[in-house]
């Protein structure tokens, strides 16, 4: 077979074979296929999509690339969930241990953030000893433990999506789905995982701005679980102004530990007790309730097991910035608009974030708000709060918020439902 043959098919708008998917997929990942013929084939497959079949074959193919990994020795079966990235989105905290205290085991492989998306590894990391990455006998033995276990993928997972993520990367072909879902779903079903919930957002502060993108990506998805023999679900979610109160690293696992002690803001204990539910419906497990698990503290002892297990100190004083700025309400009104995206920028700038994979993170940096969009806001009172180790970082965190928020003396917020969607196969 010959990569030109490929390319070419793919750039007349033909499809391609299984056969020709499976060569081109094995001899890019083994070398034998150039990262600039890779290049061409994937500016092919932006400009002329991909239909289900194709986009099935190549998910597999990416699997077979790398290994599978095996849960069947655990007593409970398996269940996961996947968000597409936004700003304070820190559900995967109180939801695994949440789950875990339903009767799910829950094999979590996350990751780190990039840009104005944060990151759950970094948040984990913020936590005294805690570590990333384990063994795959570490992360059954924690899921033993604890029933649910957060790290880093291994590297012999989807070997072959690793490679052609960073390509896509560098070459403007991030923005096609078929790549994407494909991207998403190799590592997670080669996760092996039995049921699957994906939390695909929508909004300024989302990859997808659209929901017409979104659903178009939560669909192609939820085709490729079902065709993969792993029980998938989605739920379409808003990202229009951010989760809850705290963007930054140790912020958001304070947040978290408040939600996971039966409080925290509303619609991060909202949007985790209707994930939990799908997680725990998708795996057939029906009894107790994830809301019930945040309120009689046994998701709260997970979280400890959980975080004991893979080294950390639940009971250590969680990093804290070194200078902090408060920006006052310019009028009073009511807060009709929070922009998750000029949050997210902010929060970056203030070392929250990374430009590139390789950069280090500020543990205590990010950025709190005071008021969400519907709230009253008063003149010179606190709305937001920046958090950072280095004062000079303010200056371009300030610039990000100039246009972040709009308050009207009686206004109403025009915002998308927390939860807009549910799609199913």
């Amino acid at each position: 077979m010959d990569v030109i043959d490929v390319i070419v098919t793919k750039r007349d708008g033909g499809e391609l074979s299984t056969a020709q998917i499976d060569w081109v997929i094995e001899n890019y990942t083994s070398g034998a296929v150039a990262d600039e013929q890779m290049s061409a084939l994937n500016m092919a497959i932006l400009l002329n999509g991909m239909d289900r079949r194709e986009i099935s074959d190549w998910t597999k193919a990416m699997i077979r690339s790398g290994e599978r990994m095996d849960w069947s020795a655990l007593d409970r079966p398996t269940t996961d969930k996947h968000s597409t990235g936004g700003v304070g989105d820190k559900i995967t905290l109180p939801l695994s241990p949440a789950v875990a205290a339903c009767g799910g085991a829950v094999p979590q492989l996350s990751g780190r953030g990039l840009g104005h998306t944060g990151g759950t590894l970094d948040k984990l990391e913020s936590i005294p000893g805690w570590r990333a990455r384990l063994s795959n006998a570490e992360m059954l033995a924690v899921l033993r433990e604890a029933g649910s276990v957060i790290c880093a993928a291994g590297e012999g997972l989807a070997p072959a999506d690793r490679k052609l993520y960073a390509l896509r990367d560098v070459t403007g072909t991030v923005e096609s789905i078929p790549l994407i879902a494909s991207s998403i779903m190799s590592k997670k079903i080669a996760e092996g995982t039995s049921a699957l919930v994906l939390d695909v957002k929508t909004g300024s502060g989302a990859f997808m701005k659209t929901p017409e993108r979104a659903r178009e990506l939560a669909r192609t998805m939820v085709e490729l679980g079902h065709d993969a023999g792993v029980d998938t679900v989605a739920l379409l979610t808003a990202m229009d102004r951010p989760l809850g109160r705290t963007a930054g690293n140790a912020l958001e696992v304070a947040e978290s530990l408040e939600v996971l002690a039966g409080g925290g803001p509303a619609d991060i204990v909202e949007l985790t007790v209707a994930l939990g539910r799908e997680m725990l419906a998708a795996a057939g497990i029906y009894g107790k309730d994830p809301a019930d698990a945040l309120r009689d503290g046994t998701a709260m002892d997970h979280w400890r097991r959980m975080i004991i297990a893979q080294g950390g100190d639940p009971d250590a004083p969680l990093p804290v910035a070194r200078e902090t700025h408060t920006v006052t309400a310019p009028a009073s009104g009511v807060l009709t608009r929070l922009d998750a995206l000029a949050v997210g920028v902010a929060a970056w700038r203030l070392g929250a974030g990374r430009a590139r994979k390789e950069d280090p993170v500020s543990a205590g940096a990010g950025i709190t708000w005071h008021a969400v969009p519907g709230d009253r806001v008063e003149a010179g009172r606190p709305l937001f709060t920046l958090h950072a180790d280095e004062p000079v970082r303010f200056e371009r965190a300030l610039q990000a918020l100039e246009d972040a928020c709009e308050i009207v003396p009686d206004g109403v917020p025009r915002l998308l439902p927390l939860i807009i969607e549910r799609i199913v196969p």
